[in-house]
């Protein structure tokens, strides 16, 4: 590995006021979620029987484990594929991914309404549930992505404490077990993720309603890996002053046309020969949702993408991945919420102050530990800004 590719912990205060900020979040949704386990779920969101599923769906679990894919896409492309240039975002993006799937099954656990029974399906089998294989592969692929992350830890701290120096080295020899393991499971959940769907034809909306809704999740995911690596470390490297990897990320957005190309044939392919182009305009929530979806988030970025003026700015390479990530997040609120209306349904649904809260404070724990990881862990690469006179 270059010199320039060797990890380190940064050199930079750790209690800065964004710091803080985070902290306070993360309090406030302490106290929400305290709330809920104390009154139940009614006592801080608006779920009820005509909408048992609300914002901690949309965002915290399946938009969350939509934008961890870049974990899974960078291991793919630096130990399968063999592109090593690319190991200097990969563990960044691996720390993403833990963080990313820790928080979606704490999202989880608040969210279910037998939270005490969480346990059951590792223990229950149901072969035959969708839901059974989401929920093994993300505890599966959650454990594996620590196990990834454990040279790391070594690198840092197997000499004060010996059993990491030993993991470390018997990891050594069998890392590209899990290495693959990791992929294969990230296929299998984010496809499971759009499968859950399919068993609800009649309460989701045609234009996102499909039988190769599974396929779409599984290249949307794709497609936003390497746009979430380069969103990440845009905003790490500026927050922490650190110089930027612009020879690492412009590669990254190369392939990035044609992955968000081939999702983008695939997803207009099907509406075409499903015929539901004929909802695009008929003045709907949904329409409007869907075609802000395509537009703003696959269409424009992808434009912006194919001219290499764009993928060699920092400011432009930004603002297109950050489009993209925009752009599957909302497909994923659109396809859980704004696309779902059981028929029985006599209201429309709107988040709680408290369900707001707690996603919000979800988020900033991301943030949070991510800020502790590179600070007391070798994760980051790029070295510190120069300071000109």
């Amino acid at each position: 590995m270059s010199e320039h590719a060797r990890p380190a912990p940064i050199a930079a205060p750790f209690w800065t006021p964004g710091v803080l900020v985070l902290t306070a979040l993360m309090g406030i949704a302490a106290i929400f979620i305290a709330a809920r386990f104390a009154g139940g779920l009614a006592a801080v969101t608006n779920l009820k029987q005509s909408h048992p599923w609300g914002l901690w769906i949309g965002i915290d679990v399946a938009t969350g484990v939509a934008l961890a894919a870049g974990g899974f896409t960078t291991a793919a492309l630096a130990h399968i594929f063999g592109r090593h240039h690319y190991e200097a975002v990969t563990r960044p993006a691996l720390l993403t991914a833990m963080l990313g799937y820790t928080f979606v099954s704490v999202g989880l656990f608040v969210d279910i309404g037998r939270s005490w029974a969480i346990w059951k399906p590792l223990v229950f089998w149901q072969p035959n549930s969708v839901l059974f294989e989401v929920a093994m592969c993300v505890v599966i692929y959650l454990h594996v992505l620590y196990i990834e992350f454990i040279p790391a830890a070594a690198e840092r701290f197997g000499e004060k404490i010996k059993i990491l120096g030993t993991l470390n080295r018997v990891l050594d020899k069998v890392m590209w077990v899990f290495i693959i393991a990791g992929v294969v499971l990230s296929c299998m959940h984010q496809s499971g993720l759009g499968s859950l769907m399919l068993i609800a034809p009649t309460k989701v909306h045609p234009l996102w309603y499909t039988p190769i809704l599974p396929l779409l999740f599984l290249l949307s995911a794709i497609a936003v890996g390497y746009p979430m690596v380069v969103f990440e470390t845009a905003i790490a490297t500026t927050s922490l002053n650190l110089e930027d990897e612009m020879q690492i990320l412009n590669p990254l957005t190369r392939v990035t046309v044609f992955l968000l190309g081939l999702y983008m044939a695939v997803k207009i392919t099907d509406m075409a020969v499903r015929g539901t182009y004929s909802y695009l305009f008929d003045g709907s929530v949904q329409s409007r949702a869907f075609l802000t979806e395509m537009i703003a988030g696959v269409i424009v970025p992808w434009v912006m993408l194919l001219f290499p003026g764009v993928r060699r700015s920092r400011r432009w390479l930004f603002i297109s991945c950050a489009m993209i990530v925009l752009g599957v997040a909302l497909n994923r609120i659109n396809v859980f919420l704004v696309s779902y209306s059981p028929p029985h349904a006599t209201q429309s649904y709107f988040p709680s102050i408290g369900e707001i809260a707690v996603t919000a404070g979800l988020i900033s724990g991301i943030i949070f530990f991510y800020r502790v990881a590179v600070t007391f862990l070798p994760v980051l690469s790029a070295r510190p800004r120069e300071v000109k006179p």
